[in-house]
Parts: C-alpha cells; sequence; structure tokens
C-alpha cells in the first residue's frame, strides 16, 4: 500500500522545499517530489498537507523516560514513556538509564535489549554512568559512581548483546581513556559527560574515538578563555557531535546559539527527559533520588540541581526557532545529526528514498499535528 503526504513543506536534509510530496510503501520512503507528480503513483490514502510543514521522525539519543514512567523500571515503564515522545514527534530513540550498581545496569540494559527486539523504534541503551566525575555528577548518586575497569565494561556489554549504542563516561578518570577506546572497539557511541576534563584532556578522549558530548555546557566546566574546556575542544573537532538539552533552563538561549554557530551541522537536541515529561508537577525518583517538578522544572529534593527535564523534541524545536535558528539547522539537529552521529544517516533522520518512513507533521506553530512510523500514522494518544 503506498501512501502520499502531498502539498507540504518539506524540511529535510538542510533544505526547504514548498509545495511538496512524500509517498511511503512497506515501511520506507518510496519516492518524494513536488507539485502533482504523485498522482502518476498509484496511491491507496492520499493526505492533504495543506501547506504544513513535514519532516523526519525526531531521534533522541538521550532521555530517560516520560509519562510518569522512567526506563530503569521495566518493560511497562519503557512501553508507556515511549508513548508520549513518540506523540511528540521522536519516533526512533535509545533509551538512556541513570547510574546505579553495573549489577543493576545490566539487567536494565537487557531489559532494553529485550525491548528493542520487541519494538524497532527502541534503538538500544545509553548508560550515563557509573563512570562519572563525583563533582560534577548533577543528579546521579555519588556513593555509584567509580572509575571504569574492564570487568564492568564487558559485563554491561554481555548484557547488553550488541544493543548498548552510547555511554557517557569522564575521560580523565583512572582507566578512562582505555574504557573510551574498549567501548568504541564494541561499536558503542562514546561521549564525554559529568567530567572534570580540561580541554587537553578532552581531545585525548576524542582522539582515542569518543565523538560526542552529553549535555553540552551542563555538568562539565564551562569556557574560560584561558582554560576552554570540553565544549570548545568539541567545537574545534569535526569529528564530535554536542547534545544540547533547548529547554530555557539547561542552557541559556543565548548560549544555544553560540553553540549552533560554533559547531554548525555538529549540534544534535535531546530532551534528558526524566519520567516527569507529559506529567503533572509534583514528587518524582530519578535513580533513587528524590525529585520535585515545580512548573515543568525538576530539581534534587537534596541540593537543588537540575535533575534532567520535562522537555519533549517539538518543544526544543519551538524554543530553537524562536530563538533565531533557521528551521532546516534546527530540524537537522533532531534528525540528520543524530542519525549521522550513530552512523545512520540514510536509513533514519531524513526522508530521502530508501529511508525508513517515519516523518511528523506540524502546524505553522510546530506543533505537532501527525506523526508516521514505518509508513503508518500513529493513533492519538498511542
Amino acid at each position: 500500500m503506498t501512501t502520499v503526504i502531498h502539498s507540504v513543506r518539506l524540511v529535510d536534509d538542510g533544505t526547504v522545499q514548498d509545495a511538496a510530496w512524500v509517498a511511503f510503501s512497506d515501511g520506507v520512503v518510496a519516492g518524494r517530489g513536488t507539485g502533482d507528480d504523485w498522482r502518476q503513483l498509484t496511491v491507496a490514502e492520499a493526505i492533504d498537507g495543506a501547506g504544513r510543514v513535514l519532516t523526519p521522525g525526531f531521534l533522541d539519543i538521550h532521555h530517560h523516560g516520560g509519562g510518569g514512567a522512567a526506563y530503569d523500571d521495566g518493560a511497562d515503564a519503557i512501553t508507556a514513556a515511549r508513548a508520549v515522545h513518540r506523540a511528540h514527534g521522536t519516533t526512533r530513540a535509545i533509551l538512556s538509564l541513570v547510574t546505579a550498581s553495573v549489577d543493576d545496569l545490566a539487567a536494565r540494559v537487557a531489559v532494553i535489549a529485550d525491548a528493542a527486539e520487541r519494538d524497532a523504534t527502541i534503538l538500544g541503551s545509553h548508560l550515563e554512568g557509573p563512570f562519572l566525575d563525583v563533582a560534577h555528577k548533577g543528579a546521579h548518586t555519588a556513593a555509584l559512581l567509580r572509575a571504569p575497569d574492564a570487568t564492568a565494561i564487558e559485563q554491561l556489554l554481555r548484557a547488553g548483546r550488541g544493543t548498548v549504542r552510547q555511554v557517557t563516561l569522564a575521560p580523565e578518570l583512572p582507566g578512562g581513556l582505555d574504557a573510551v577506546a574498549r567501548f568504541v572497539e564494541a561499536g558503542v557511541v562514546v561521549a564525554v559527560g559529568h567530567t572534570a576534563a580540561t580541554y587537553a584532556q578532552s581531545r585525548a578522549a576524542f582522539d582515542v574515538g569518543a565523538t560526542l558530548v552529553t549535555h553540552a555546557f551542563n555538568a562539565m566546566p564551562g569556557i574560560h578563555h584561558r582554560e576552554p574546556g570540553p565544549v570548545v575542544a568539541a567545537m574545534a573537532d569535526d569529528r564530535v557531535t554536542l547534545e544540547l538539552i533547548a529547554d530555557g533552563v539547561h542552557v541559556h538561549p543565548d548560549v544555544v546559539a553560540l553553540a549552533f554557530a560554533g559547531a554548525p551541522g555538529r549540534i544534535a537536541l535531546v530532551t534528558d527527559a526524566m519520567a516527569a515529561a507529559g506529567a503533572a508537577d509534583g514528587s518524582y525518583e530519578l535513580g533513587g533520588l528524590a525529585v520535585t517538578v515545580h512548573r515543568g522544572i525538576a530539581r534534587l529534593d537534596s541540593d537543588g540541581a537540575i535533575a534532567g527535564s520535562t522537555l519533549t523534541q517539538d518543544a526544543a524545536l519551538r524554543l530553537v526557532v524562536a530563538g533565531g535558528q533557521p528551521l532546516p539547522a534546527a530540524v537537522a539537529a533532531l534528525t540528520t545529526t543524530p542519525a549521522r552521529a550513530f552512523g545512520w544517516a540514510g536509513r533514519y533522520g531524513s526522508l530521502r528514498p530508501g529511508g525508513v518512513a517515519d516523518a511528523v507533521l506540524l502546524n505553522d506553530d510546530l506543533h505537532v499535528e501527525g506523526v508516521w512510523v514505518d509508513g503508518t500514522r500513529v493513533p492519538a494518544g498511542a
């Protein structure tokens, strides 16, 4: 069955194409064009986009839950949280786990591996911890943080059965660079984050294979004119993608603009969402730590530190565009850039023919009006 979405402003691969159409068949993009060319196809369903914006499906490579559920809490919680983010345009996702004991993390990674076998929109797991710097712990339990060692690394890799996609670590820890090299050898994308790393230490991590920075500017040294730190090291290295949480809380809008200017085409907009995303303010738990959410801002009860976000990716898009970024650049930061960072260019994050038929239809205010996964429209609320 071929589905066509026509008469849209197609925003993809850094460009905008008016009066465009895209055809889906058997779960992939079967064709695209402009005007009425689509009428030459044998079409089972034609959807009039009425001039609205159509983009590839969003990829969130760093988020912990939503709808009151956390990815640490098992299969049912994974299903519930994924539904919330899918409704906001996140068609594919890597599921992030907060610091826990290595045994607990191994068990949780295995649950995500099972979930990925059932649901192809789950792209694997992200270990945000336990190999983090205590002084930059953020919302992680300090007593569970540790330097990496070969035994722990191999246990986690075995548990993931090839689905551990990303690990955040502090490369300056004892054994940190060896850990970067081992994870990279295993096909895992390594992110520098929750770290005290200097500019030189960050460069060393990138030279042994780290290619990502976890929520840039947060839980790491800031930019100083004599000690530029990990963010400037990443901006200077074309191999490195920088995650950014554009919620107006984690990073000032002017600093968001600085990041886009300093690393053009290498910003990935993530949510770092915790369970309260898509849910009410109130009391929550993140990695065993008590959190209170007030007016959509999550903070630890113990010290007031920011504890993830309640962001969704469509809201991040609106904030970045309102801050002055061109729509194509903002969309790329949700689609083509994260896909490229994980070696998925051409498969996810684009509506070029042959790619997976994931798409988001947005109104003029950039609110989601429709979501397609594998060429099938997602029912509202599903």
